[in-house]
Formats: C-alpha cells, structure tokens, sequence
C-alpha cells in the first residue's frame, strides 16, 4: 500500500502540529515547512517519536522562490502530494489609517500570496488530491485593530472559493476551513479539535467552506 503524504506550509506549534498528528495517525507521512529550521526539527523529532514519518522543509512563505524550493525538497524526498494544508498567517496590529501600505502587502504576501504559491508549485504533483485553506471569522466580520490579518483571512476565503471553481471538475477538491474564534486549549477550539475537523473536511470532501463556530 502506497504511504499518502501531507504537506503543511505555516508549520507551527498549534493547529498545523496537531494535524500533523491527526494526519500521520491516519497514516500519511508529514512534510511541513516554515522558516525556523530549528523548530522544524523540534516538530520532525516529535512526529517521528510517535511513530509518523515526517521531515521539515525550511522556507519563507512570503518569498516565492524559498517556498518553490522547499516544495520541490519536499516533493523530492515523499514523492506525490496528497493534500496541501495551508497554514500560514500574519497580521500588522493596528487600525486601518495607521498601517503603511508595505506593511499590508508583506502580510498579504504570507496570507494568500503564499496559498496560491504553493497550490501552483503542489499541483502538477497532485492527483486528484485536496488543498485545504485555513480560514477565519475575520473574514466575515472584520476587526479595526486586526485590519491587515483581517483582509488576508477575506482573500484567502476567496482564493479558495475561486480554487474550487477552476479545479474541482478536475477531480481536487478545495475546502476552507473558517475558524470563528481564537485557538484555546481545553476548549472547543482547541487545536486538536481544529485539526480533526480539518481532517474530517478532507476525509468527505463534499464542503468548500465550513463554518468552524460553536452553536448558540
């Protein structure tokens, strides 16, 4: 039986981790990539002491060639791309009117510039496979004093919804996951919760989006 791999891009020590582990419980190795070398080898240790086969990639999401290159490690080392789990995020604080264009742009190129960069770079070595967005409320209601992460989280839903269109008749399914809350642990958004829906997103592929919210 041919061993599936996930690749994780924004590889860190809440949600990406436990769906490292979630995935690699299920039997996938694990490729992940993020700019601290040092961390990575602290997951790569972690993932392999229970029993997953993973491997760290190190790459900057905001740079497109660094990302191109750590794909193309990744790829070379696990071979074909099974699901893509975007994970990487950033945000300026601050109000609208006192952000400076770069700033907003350094960030956009870490929310969705990084997404499309990796989507483009996994596909031609993807069949069929899932590319799955982390998404957020943010989003949908926007906050002052979180603009910037606020008007990356709006284009990655969008990205993802447009994903959807172009590739679906092309057998990859593309899932958001829209998190309407902070990651806390013991509670419902805990990353371990996170991550299993995550999953359970990829085992169904039936969503595009999925509205990760606690019922009233």
């Amino acid at each position: 039986m041919i061993q599936k791999t996930i690749l994780i891009v924004g590889a860190g020590p809440g949600i990406s981790l436990a769906a490292a582990k979630k995935f690699g419980k299920e039997g996938f190795n694990v490729a992940m990539i993020s700019r601290n070398a040092e961390s990575l080898l602290k997951y790569e240790n972690q993932l392999n002491n229970e029993g997953i086969k993973a491997r760290g990639f190190a790459g900057d999401v905001s740079s497109a060639a660094s990302l191109k290159s750590a794909i193309n490690e990744a790829v070379n080392t696990f071979g074909a791309i099974d699901v893509l789990l975007y994970n990487a995020a950033t945000g300026t604080p601050g109000k609208p009117t006192t952000l400076t264009g770069d700033q907003l742009v350094q960030d956009f190129k870490v929310n969705v510039a990084g997404a499309l960069a990796s989507v483009q770079e996994v596909l031609p070595h993807m069949e069929k496979g899932a590319l799955l967005l982390t998404g957020g409320g943010l989003a949908l209601y926007p906050y002052a004093d979180y603009s910037s992460l606020a008007i990356g989280k709006a284009g990655i839903r969008s990205l993802a919804y447009s994903l959807h269109e172009e590739l679906s008749p092309k057998g990859i399914y593309v899932g958001t996951l829209t998190i309407k809350g902070f990651v806390e642990e013991g509670t419902f958004f805990s990353a371990e919760n996170i991550a299993q829906a995550i999953y359970s997103m990829y085992e169904s592929r039936k969503d595009l989006e999925i509205m990760y919210e606690k019922e009233q």
